[in-house]
């Protein structure tokens, strides 16, 4: 189950709506009850959330007047069909990204924010595609001003907060959006939460063994965000011209050379092509790329070994991961 602050589907950017569609993803407003499988929140600050602000976030995520030629909105590259993510996202101007646009799915958990980590909330996150040149290439100060002269936003946000249009609150409109992309409930929540044998296949079940055992996934996809917030090497993309050294360029630390942030597994059924760079297709590939040992490279995560996984346990664990 999706707990989401109301999803809105394929969008047309050229023209901001009234009100964003919704589409078959879509549920009632959920800002008070966490989904089964998942924890309270870190910070008890942060949920409930309000609701005001909370369908504003909405409105502002699906909104082209964030970017400043009007043509692209966060949506564009956080589409709810393809579980907020984007394989090979388009910025400002056509231009191509160098990394994918990663799930939001359960955000509200992260300690680290973009493939690097270069972001500690989603606060700071929010704001800054919004004055990234390849991005939605605009500034916070015209999109301040874009919105303190919109017939509909000055109220909104009053309404919302009691000062009104201001950096901080356009910051905190979109995180709390954000914070309601809940996805839990899964069968396997109910499995291991509810004891329900039958919310699991054979396949998946075994499937869940090899994750936890011989796969040895859990040890950077631990339950229950299925993500262990941290950064490692797997060689996807090492040797490519230009390098993308990902923390790294965050850090400056020798050792962060190729880390990338680890993504949740929690809705990855819906978020192919997968890694940091979009350059596998799909699940069977990312296992194969696991099995192997990752691509070799100096700084290659000590974690990683080959894993000698047979057949059948490859597509079991494939069916496993389909049902998170």
């Amino acid at each position: 189950m999706i707990v989401l602050l109301a999803l809105a589907a394929p969008w047309t950017f050229s023209a901001p709506a009234e009100e964003p569609p919704r589409d078959a993803l879509s549920d009632d407003l959920h800002l008070t009850a966490i989904p089964l499988g998942l924890p309270a929140f870190p910070d008890p600050q942060d949920w409930p959330v309000a609701k005001d602000r909370a369908e504003l976030g909405r409105r502002l995520f699906f909104d082209p007047l964030l970017s400043a030629d009007g043509t692209l909105a966060c949506a564009s590259c956080h589409p709810p069909e393809r579980g907020f993510s984007h394989g090979a996202p388009k910025g400002i101007k056509g231009q191509g990204l160098r990394r994918r646009a990663p799930t939001l799915f359960n955000r509200a958990y992260g300690q680290a924010f973009f493939w690097d980590g270069r972001a500690a909330s989603l606060e700071e996150q929010a704001l800054k595609p919004i004055e990234d040149p390849q991005e939605l290439g605009s500034t916070v100060a015209e999109t301040l001003r874009r919105l303190r002269s919109h017939p509909d936003y000055p109220l909104r946000f009053q309404k919302a907060f009691a000062d009104g249009i201001t950096a901080a609150n356009l910051a905190k409109a979109l995180a709390d959006f954000q914070r309601g992309l809940l996805r839990g409930n899964s069968p396997v929540d109910r499995f291991l939460h509810e004891h329900d044998h039958d919310a699991l296949t054979a396949p998946q079940r075994h499937g869940m063994w090899i994750f936890d055992s011989k796969g040895q996934c859990w040890k950077c996809h631990p339950a229950p965000h299925y993500t262990d917030e941290k950064f490692h090497n797997t060689g996807v993309s090492w040797g490519r011209t230009p390098l993308d050294l990902g923390r790294y360029e965050a850090t400056r630390r020798d050792a962060d050379k190729g880390r990338f942030k680890t993504p949740t597994l929690r809705g990855v059924r819906l978020t192919a092509p997968y890694m940091h760079d979009g350059s596998i297709k799909t699940l069977e590939e990312v296992i194969d790329l696991y099995d192997r040992g990752g691509n070799p490279n100096p700084h290659l995560d000590p974690l990683l070994h080959p894993l000698k996984l047979n057949p059948e346990e490859k597509r079991n664990l494939v069916e496993f991961l389909k049902v998170l």
